[in-house]
Formats: C-alpha cells, sequence, structure tokens
C-alpha cells in the first residue's frame, strides 16, 4: 500500500508504528452548513484509505472530527480572524434557529446523514471539539508551561520562532511568509505575526468556557491536535484533509503536537485536491455551490455522485459537471444491472458453492493493486469495468456455482471501492406494493417528527430510506419520494 506524502514529497510504504494498528486522523466537517460536494471529496479520499488499508491487511483505528466551535472566516494565515463561522451562521437572515448549540447539531446530523447515503464508513471515533475543551485547555497549558506559548490580553499564542520545522510541510519558510503581516494589528501584544492563537480571550463569544487565562474558546488548529493525540496517542501513521487544509491547518497541528510529545506528528500527510464546478470554484453567488441532498433530490443516485467525485485521482483538481454525472449515472446502472441479473438467477438456492472464475480473481487483484499504488480510481474503475464486461459476455454458459463466485467478485470489490452498496439495494423481489407503503408509512412518520422538532429522528428516517435508494423531496406543498429505477431513471411521486 502506497500513498502520496505531501511532506517528503515522494509516493512512500505505508506502515503502521505498532505493526498491528494504523492509526488514521481525517479532518472532518465544520458544522456551521451544510458540506458541499468539494468536502465530501476529500472524506471520500479518506473512506478510500480505510477500505484500502483494511484490504491490505491492516487493522485500523480511523478517528474524524466534527468542529462545531473556533473556526473563523479568514482561516488562510496562521493565526485566523475575523467571526466563528458557527456564529456567523446563526446571525444570518436566514437561520432557523433558536440557538448555537441547535445549529451545530443540525447540520452535525446533515453531515451525518450525507455521509450515510454516499457509502462512506463511520470512523471509530468521531469526536467533536466541543466536547473535548479539556484536552484543549490542558495541552495549551503545556506549551505555555514549555515556553512554546505566550499569553497576551487577547489570547494565548504558539511561538513560532520556537519551532524551527515550521514550514517543513507546506514549504513555507518564515522569512518569506506575508500573508499574516496584515493581521498584527488585530492584537499588538503579539511578538510575532505568524504566531497562531491556541485561545481567544472573548467574554461574549457564544460558546465559551472559563480557563485560568479568562472566558474565551479554543483556535481552531488546537482542537485537532488534542483530539487526535486523545485518540490515537503521540504519533499517528496517517493524517489526510483536503489541500486547503495543508497551510496553514496542518502546519499547525504539527508545530503543537510535536512541541508537546517531541516525537514525529503523522509519518504520511495526504491532501485532496480542489473540486471545480463546470470549471470554476464553487461559490453561492456563482450559483454553482452543490451540496449532496441538492445532487441526489433530482434524483441522482447516490453511488452514481460517489463515483463522479472519485474518477479522477484524488491529488488532481476535479471538474464537476453535469455530464460527468450523467456519465457516472450509466456507468453504475451498468455496473447494478450486472449484479442484479447474476443474483437474481441464485438467489433462491443456498444448496450452490462459489467458485470464482479465475479471470476475476485477477481482475481483482489488478483493482486492488490499482488502488494500492496512491488511490489510482481511473485505472481501478476500468479494471472494473473490465471485469463487469467479462461477465456480461458469458452469463449464457457460466455455471451456477461460478454465479455466485461472481458475487463474491462484488462484494470484494464493493468492500474495496464502496461504489455499488450492494446491501441496499432495491430489487424486484422488493420493490412492490407492501414496499411502497412501508415507504409512505416512514415518510408519514418522519413528517410527524419535523412537526415536533425531533430533526435527528427525521435525519434518521431520510437515511433509512436513502439506504434502500429513496430520495426525499421537502416542497411547500409536502414531501416528494424518488425511487432509483434498473435503467437509470427517476420517478417522482409527490405526497
Amino acid at each position: 500500500m502506497r500513498l502520496y506524502d505531501s511532506k517528503s514529497g515522494t509516493k512512500k510504504l505505508v506502515q503502521a508504528n505498532d505493526k498491528k494498528i494504523l492509526k488514521f486522523y481525517a479532518c472532518g466537517p465544520t458544522v456551521y452548513s451544510y458540506a458541499h460536494i468539494g468536502n465530501f471529496r476529500s472524506f471520500l479520499t479518506a473512506d478510500l484509505i480505510v477500505r484500502l488499508a483494511k484490504a491490505s491487511g491492516f487493522t485500523v483505528r480511523y478517528v474524524c472530527n466534527i468542529t462545531d466551535v473556533g473556526h473563523l472566516t479568514n482561516d488562510d494565515i496562521a493565526d485566523a480572524q475575523g467571526q466563528d463561522k458557527m456564529i456567523k451562521a446563526l446571525e444570518s437572515s436566514e437561520s432557523q434557529f433558536a440557538n448555537i448549540w441547535d445549529l451545530a447539531r443540525y447540520y452535525t446530523e446533515a453531515v451525518l446523514t450525507d455521509w450515510k447515503q454516499l457509502n462512506l464508513l463511520e470512523p471509530d471515533v468521531r469526536p467533536r471539539a466541543s466536547e473535548h475543551v479539556a484536552e484543549q485547555i490542558e495541552m495549551i497549558q503545556k506549551l505555555v508551561d514549555l515556553g512554546m506559548a505566550y499569553e497576551t490580553s487577547k489570547g494565548i499564542y504558539f511561538d513560532v520562532e520556537k519551532f524551527p520545522k515550521y514550514g517543513d510541510l507546506s514549504k513555507n519558510k518564515l522569512s518569506e511568509l506575508r500573508s499574516g503581516v496584515r493581521d498584527i494589528t488585530h492584537d499588538e501584544e503579539k511578538r510575532n505575526p505568524f504566531d497562531f492563537a491556541l485561545w481567544k480571550k472573548d467574554d461574549n463569544h457564544l460558546m465559551k468556557w472559563y480557563t485560568r487565562f479568562g472566558w474565551g474558546y479554543p483556535g481552531w488548529h488546537i482542537e485537532c491536535s488534542a483530539m487526535a493525540l486523545k485518540y490515537l496517542g503521540s504519533s499517528l501513521d496517517i493524517h489526510s484533509g483536503g489541500k486547503d487544509n495543508l497551510f496553514p491547518h496542518h502546519e499547525c497541528e504539527i508545530a503543537q503536537s510535536e512541541s508537546v510529545t517531541n516525537q514525529n506528528f503523522s509519518k504520511h500527510w495526504v491532501h485532496t485536491a480542489h473540486l471545480l464546478v463546470d470549471g470554476t470554484p464553487m461559490s453561492k453567488s456563482k450559483g454553482n455551490f452543490l451540496i449532496v441532498q441538492d445532487i441526489l433530490t433530482d434524483g441522482v443516485s447516490p453511488m452514481a455522485l460517489r463515483y463522479a467525485l472519485t474518477c479522477a485521482k484524488y491529488r488532481e483538481t476535479l471538474n464537476f459537471t453535469n455530464d460527468s454525472l450523467l456519465s457516472s449515472e450509466k456507468v453504475i446502472t451498468r455496473i447494478q444491472n450486472c449484479y442484479q441479473s447474476i443474483k437474481h438467477e441464485i438467489i433462491h438456492d443456498s444448496t450452490i458453492n462459489a467458485t470464482m472464475p479465475e479471470l476475476l480473481k485477477k481482475n481483482y487483484a489488478d483493482v486492488y493493486e490499482a488502488m494500492a499504488d496512491d488511490l489510482n480510481t481511473p485505472v481501478a474503475y476500468a479494471k472494473l469495468l473490465s471485469g463487469i464486461k467479462w461477465i456480461n459476455s458469458r452469463q449464457e454458459t457460466l455455471t451456477m456455482n461460478e454465479k455466485k463466485g461472481c458475487l463474491s467478485w462484488f462484494k470484494q470489490i464493493d468492500i474495496l471501492l464502496g461504489i455499488l452498496d450492494l446491501d441496499h439495494q432495491l430489487t424486484p423481489e422488493n420493490s412492490d406494493n407492501e414496499t411502497i407503503e412501508r415507504i409512505e408509512a416512514l415518510i408519514s412518520k418522519r413528517e410527524q417528527a419535523r412537526k415536533q422538532n425531533n430533526y435527528a429522528l427525521a435525519d434518521e428516517i431520510r437515511a433509512q430510506l436513502s439506504q434502500y435508494g429513496i430520495t426525499l423531496k421537502d416542497t411547500k406543498d409536502g414531501v416528494e419520494w424518488s425511487e432509483h429505477k434498473k435503467e437509470g431513471k427517476f420517478l417522482w411521486k409527490k405526497r
């Protein structure tokens, strides 16, 4: 298993420090709004890493956080400035929430719903920043005691001059950095314009905690370090995130973590490149800001969206277009049709023994090798489709044992790539009137939950329905739902 390491600039063999458990930390969502498809491209990279690691024989300890405090609007500099993104969202004219905690919970549940729909594996631990403030305060105090941080009237800052390796990950040198100079006026007591806040003193912040430094809230960078060290120990095997996390977030994580532990924070740094929509960066003002639910509500199947977001190499910029989404839908339909045609013939015969055809054994090895070579999804998907072509060309001559072996191949592929979600497909056997009645009953239960402001239950029901290929659309006239058909078309039903 080989992955490109952003720090060394080389493709490296993945190895676990303790030779048994691969410790992996992935930067998760900030829950001030719905996560967009660019965010999910990064989350999917992490998902593929976990799947590949398990297929390679590792036991994986996977941690992916929730950021629900301390992430400021101007985060492209080490000492982020501006307004807390959570508070800005709450004060927005579009906000429907009574308080900051309701907002955080709602958007967290929304992320988890999208997570399930796109068939991402659930992390072993999903820590929330607001629930680990004690660990962050303890880490800040250690940095102060070590002389790596200092206090001003406005906050606690990490002294970057005390950490000679600052900039090694991003290849930024302090002598050449200029982006942070404009922010020195925010705290004239800072020793260096590049020193970043570990704790911001603020009596009026909506999410604040009392410490010996006074009322305030943590900086974004210290949150991930504290949670990673708590759940994975002093040294990680892999740390991932979007390319925009590389600097300053991950650079600052390294500085504060290694200052406390005196150990290499992570052996591997994996960063996912940016996503464009129709050739331009996503922007609400441009009308190309896309979230998962909007795309699925339009009738796209979750696996087609997953395929579209992973069909390019993760380190290359991905241009997301309607045409690419339609092409992905055709690919997924082709794969699912092949699977269903094989499964339908043997589903009622439990006496059949699986005999995987030799060509499919080699095909899986080829798919795995492509993924093991720095998550080369274009090659892996091409190999997968060659396996589908082979099955389709020989269905009439395959024995029942071989057809069951084909199902084993599908299962192995699904475990490795996650684009089939075989356990949750609608089939002719379960898409009858009784199923429709169950769907309608669940939708009614969800509507009742929403009326009672029980959004957690409502989101859980939506996620449950999505696992069976059902997509909901809330309109002013009621709820509409769609079912993904075998021929790749969608039929909307209004209630």
